[in-house]
């Protein structure tokens, strides 16, 4: 399957979360291609990036700073959730076992026409409605 990649909100974190300057690294190339129309994200993607930067990345970040984060990704496109998104991630969950939210991930990739998933979270290998996931990090 081709298309574009979808990021989980682990590559984003990453991207800007100094700690560890390798998965930085990688994480900001993958970001540079979503910025250039290769990737996309869903709302719930940005809006955990938001809550993990201002919360729990040892609060790495002042809110001033989240906000020009956000302004920078501003060019990623974005898969936006209804109902049958939500309608989708329950039927990933029964299909897969896996978390509502995951669920969530899952089926905005698929609606974006997506030909991978990268993620640090979900199960690299596994196809989840035939996107298969991969881990960028290992």
């Amino acid at each position: 399957m081709s298309g574009p990649d979808f990021l989980d909100t682990n590559i984003l974190v990453y991207a800007y979360a100094p700690e560890d300057a390798r998965k930085q690294k990688i994480a900001q190339g993958i970001v540079e291609k979503a910025l250039s129309g290769e990737g996309l994200v869903s709302i719930q993607v940005m809006a955990e990036f938001a809550a993990t930067l201002l919360h729990k990345v040892a609060r790495l970040m002042r809110p001033e700073e989240v906000l020009i984060a956000l302004d920078a990704l501003g060019a990623v496109r974005l898969v936006h959730p209804d109902h049958g998104i939500v309608r989708r991630a329950v039927e990933a969950q029964a299909a897969y076992g896996i978390d509502f939210y995951d669920g969530m991930i899952v089926a905005a990739a698929e609606r974006g026409g997506c030909g991978r998933i990268l993620s640090e979270d979900l199960k690299a290998g596994q196809k989840y409605f035939q996107i298969p996931v991969e881990n960028p990090f290992v």
